[in-house]
């Protein structure tokens, strides 16, 4: 579970988003921190019953401000990815701590430019396996709909009357759930996350199979 006081340092943080009021505080903030992170470490070794993890990314809490209009030096939130080891491992887990929009995600939130064409042109042979994994009840009741930036029209040289161009225009390819400030700070937060991620592997490994072959199935690696 999350310490409902690390929910209500964070919205103390967003109403006093400034150097000395945080410093002031700095210690608790570690003390919070830290336990964070002992949250997070405990969810590794979960996935890794399943899955072989690299790490846990936590992100910092200092904001990057150097070419921001934006100058609040931090983020009134925790967050951190888990990351998949291997190129046969594709995607990763994520999970944002933020009062009243806590969120966990799977999937591909920035792909890269090789990616992002080679998942393009396999939904542009075949989007059904896709379609059947993201639409099926177990999955759909757990995560809801594909998530991530869209382009308007189709993208450079795919054809914009395709009848997967739904799919084959989006950018990135994630799925997110919410929590409420209760559920997250509740002793059963952990197993619903590990369930989640659990149900959500599916995806994973249909787009690493995509990301590791090429168009005739060939492996890559």
């Amino acid at each position: 579970m999350i310490d409902p006081a690390l929910l209500e340092f964070l919205k103390e943080l967003a109403q006093n988003n400034n150097k000395p009021w945080f410093e002031e505080r700095k210690a608790d903030f570690k003390k919070l921190d830290n336990e964070f992170k002992d949250f997070t470490a405990a969810v590794m070794v979960e996935l890794n019953q399943n899955d072989v993890i690299e790490k846990a990314k936590n992100y910092r809490i200092y904001r990057d401000i150097r070419f921001s209009k934006d100058k609040t030096p931090f983020k009134a939130h925790r967050s951190v990815n888990w990351l998949r080891a291997g190129a046969d491992r594709r995607g990763s887990y994520y999970m944002r701590i933020k009062p009243n929009e806590n969120v966990i995600g799977i999937g591909f939130f920035g792909p890269e430019k090789e990616d992002l064409l080679r998942i393009r042109k396999e939904l542009e042979l075949d989007a059904q396996e896709m379609r059947d994994i993201i639409s099926s009840p177990s999955f759909k009741s757990c995560w809801g709909e594909l998530q991530g930036e869209q382009l308007k029209t189709a993208p450079r040289n795919f054809d914009k009357n395709h009848p997967d161009i739904d799919l084959i225009r989006f950018k990135a390819f994630y799925f997110m759930k919410s929590y409420t400030d209760k559920e997250v700070t509740s002793p059963d937060f952990m197993d619903k996350v590990i369930e989640s991620f659990h149900t959500g592997r599916t995806f994973l490994d249909y787009m690493t199979d995509v990301l590791t072959t090429d168009l005739n199935g060939e492996s890559l690696l």
